[in-house]
């Protein structure tokens, strides 16, 4: 399978859609870059790259 890039909303929308409503349009707008497609993202992986997107778009003056 080849590389997929798709929005992070895309990855929400399949695995949490009721982590929807918390997350900024910022960040549902990431474009994620997966290795082997969307079809076989599996739904620990896609809370990691959840947690791992949100991690990338706080601001640095909220994080001590």
């Amino acid at each position: 399978m080849e590389m997929e890039a798709v929005k992070l909303e895309q990855i929400v929308m399949k695995w949490y859609p009721d982590m929807l409503s918390f997350l900024k349009q910022q960040e549902l707008d990431s474009v994620i870059v997966l290795r082997d497609g969307l079809g076989i993202l599996e739904a620990d992986d896609a809370l990691d790259i959840i947690h791992h997107s949100i991690l990338e778009h706080q601001s640095p003056e909220v994080l001590h």
